[in-house]
């Protein structure tokens, strides 16, 4: 266990405060749309820093203009996401050493109620450096530490004891070192059991076994798409086929699948089976957990019984409201509910 939280200076806004219900209020059931907690994995945590500078410049100093660090992993940009956005989250993962007490203090700071799995070792850290000359994004991913087979028991034992008071549970980003291959699907039948529906973003082979365990949402970007499925995904056609395999994968009937093509919009097969085009024409300079943020903004608006084309909505303008601010998951609620506003969701054709 971490030694007890201390002072951490925060580059976020550390004013916000949790509010809701404790996780152990006794509400049972975990059917989707009755504003339970929302339960996002962060299988592989980190701490997620941005660089901005004038020009990157291969073999040169760079003194940045802006700095931003924040708790991280895309499970966690999902948590942050969906609590800005007003919603119960309670974060999970496997954490270590210094790198992991620091996460968990400064999601405390944030607000976002957290239960996490600690090992031995030292949890990751990534970096983005931002290019003022519009060039995109330079990013460096740390592969993580072995959490070994007791890291990852640990974390099932603390999502089963979560899931009774969750409405949805989120699975997001890559397995770390050390967990078993089928760790995403033993979760996705945990979540089942419990009558708890489960989103699930990730690739290659957790998607891959992942998906075979049902989960109720499958998201993906256009890439993870063609490489799960075998297939070119290229224009939108080929992202509605996709979709369409997709969704028949998680059984079908009931299930919904997305495939996300950035600058594009999505396209959705929802859960009866409609085929829907969501966009929005809003282009900001921070993408970096976009796609987290998009979840994020799903499963807070179906939890509360919206319907998809409004849950799609949220969605888009989450995503959009975080690619306007420096720092994965730091979105500003009225920006996204005002965003989601211009979304455009409209049957396919």
């Amino acid at each position: 266990m971490p030694p007890a939280r201390g002072g951490v200076r925060l580059a976020l806004d550390a004013s916000r405060r949790r509010h809701g219900r404790s996780a152990d209020d006794g509400r049972g059931g975990g059917r989707p749309g009755v504003g339970g907690v929302i339960l996002c994995v962060a299988a592989s945590p980190s701490i997620d820093k941005l660089f901005e500078v004038e020009r990157v410049e291969i073999g040169a100093i760079h003194r940045p203009t802006g700095f931003v660090q924040v708790p991280g992993g895309k499970g966690l940009n999902v948590a942050r996401s969906a609590h800005a956005l007003g919603a119960e989250v309670t974060a999970t993962g496997v954490l270590a050493g210094h790198a992991g007490r620091w996460i968990d203090e400064a999601l405390a700071a944030e607000g976002v109620r957290a239960r996490f799995a600690w090992v031995d070792g030292e949890t990751r850290a990534s970096l983005s450096v931002a290019d003022r000359t519009g060039r995109g994004l330079t990013e460096f991913y740390e592969r993580g530490w072995d959490i070994g087979p007791e890291g990852w028991d640990r974390l099932e034992r603390i999502v089963l004891e979560v899931l009774p008071s969750s409405g949805w549970m989120t699975l997001s980003g890559n397995l770390p070192v050390g967990a078993p291959d089928d760790g995403y699907a033993r979760l996705v039948r945990l979540a089942r059991e419990a009558g708890v529906p489960v989103a699930l973003d990730a690739r290659d082979e957790a998607l891959l076994v992942g998906v075979s365990a049902g989960p109720q949402v499958v998201k993906v970007n256009a890439e993870e798409a063609g490489t799960l499925l075998g297939i070119k995904v290229e224009t939108l056609e080929e992202a509605k086929e996709a979709a369409e395999e997709l969704r028949w994968r998680v059984e079908g009937e009931g299930r919904a699948a997305i495939v996300t093509r950035g600058a594009e919009g999505a396209i959705v097969v929802t859960p009866d089976g409609a085929v829907l085009r969501a966009r929005l024409y809003e282009r900001g300079p921070y993408p970096v957990g976009s796609g987290d943020a998009f979840l994020g903004g799903l499963v807070t608006a179906l939890d509360r019984e919206a319907t998809w084309p409004d849950a799609l909505a949220m969605a888009l303008g989450a995503a959009a409201a975080n690619a306007e601010t420096p720092g994965a998951g730091r979105l500003d609620r009225g920006r996204a509910v005002e965003l989601s506003k211009r979304a455009e969701v409209l049957p396919f054709g």
